[in-house]
């Protein structure tokens, strides 16, 4: 199951992530979404985990929870939509 983690501190690591959710199961994936540009993170990431229970315990358990000073939010990633199906303005 794909989890989206948002509000995260821009210090907090690929590694930083996947320990906070390893407290609930096995982690497939972390992976923190960084600017091209800068490398700098843009403040959210997503977590895989292969347990849909270890991932909904997760879930339920680390909303709202206070990572590196901010209470970060955790919800079900949705599937990216296709930008070439977009409308164009």
């Amino acid at each position: 199951m794909n989890l989206y983690v948002s509000n995260l501190g821009f210090k907090v690591t690929d590694n930083d992530l996947r320990k906070l959710f390893e407290g609930f199961g096995q982690v497939s994936s972390a992976k923190i979404i960084t600017d091209r540009e800068t490398g700098r993170s843009r403040g959210f990431g997503f977590v895989e985990m292969d347990s849909e229970k270890d991932a909904t315990s997760a879930m339920t358990k680390l909303n709202g929870k206070e990572m590196d000073g901010r209470a970060i939010s955790v919800s079900v990633a949705k599937e990216r939509e296709n930008r070439s199906d977009r409308k164009r303005f």
